[in-house]
């Protein structure tokens, strides 16, 4: 199971999406997701209306290509139209240990025509993810519930040789995530194709025995 730090490694001192809390998970040995947007001609994170206290994107990328792209980073894309910014980063700093996600339709047809990596949507109200064919994921977000995220389910995705993220309940606010880590932990499948994208890192690290 590989587990992605929620908009970075944060917590009361550390304001989440912010460059010191995706550098910080980096630290700690975690891949992330992020929010990414364009602001005056290049890419920053941030998850609302970007603004020029945003943290600088390629600062993230050049961050990623130290670590010798061992970390994984989940890129939600929060504005059309960045596919050259995407594209100058992800090349300048040879990033492949990537995938992109939540872009609208257009996006995604043009994401697939330049060959990137990028997951496509399954939730309560998704049921059949767009482009499925030709994703190289699936990004699964149950958010009013998670009974129908089986074990049948994710066998199905990953025998179709699709990447699995799933997004753990916490993001919603929920209180009960543990109750789903525990139904996933028991599933048999192949964890090493199955992600976990939580605000809690240390606790699923040490729930799924990721030390």
């Amino acid at each position: 199971m590989n587990i992605l730090a929620h908009r970075g490694y944060w917590n009361e001192n550390i304001r989440n999406n912010s460059s010191e809390a995706l550098r910080t998970a980096l630290e700690k040995g975690y891949g992330f997701e992020s929010d990414v947007r364009d602001y005056n001609g290049r890419l920053v994170i941030s998850h609302n209306i970007a603004d020029a206290s945003s943290a600088d994107a390629e600062e993230v990328f050049r961050w990623l290509a130290e670590n010798d792209d061992r970390y994984c980073f989940a890129i939600n894309i929060k504005s059309d139209g960045l596919k050259s910014l995407l594209m100058g980063c992800l090349t300048r700093y040879r990033i492949t240990n990537y995938f992109l996600f939540d872009m609208s339709v257009p996006q995604m047809v043009e994401f697939d025509e330049l060959g990137l990596r990028y997951f496509t949507r399954q939730s309560e109200v998704e049921s059949e993810p767009c482009m499925y064919d030709r994703a190289t994921g699936v990004w699964i977000d149950g958010f009013w519930g998670t009974s129908w995220i089986t074990e049948e389910l994710l066998k199905g995705h990953i025998g179709n040789g699709k990447e699995v993220c799933i997004v753990s309940p916490d993001l919603h606010g929920r209180k009960d995530y543990q109750d789903f880590w525990e139904q996933l932990k028991n599933y048999r499948i192949d964890f090493s194709k199955v992600m976990l994208c939580t605000d809690h890192p240390d606790e699923a690290r040490a729930f799924f025995r990721e030390d």
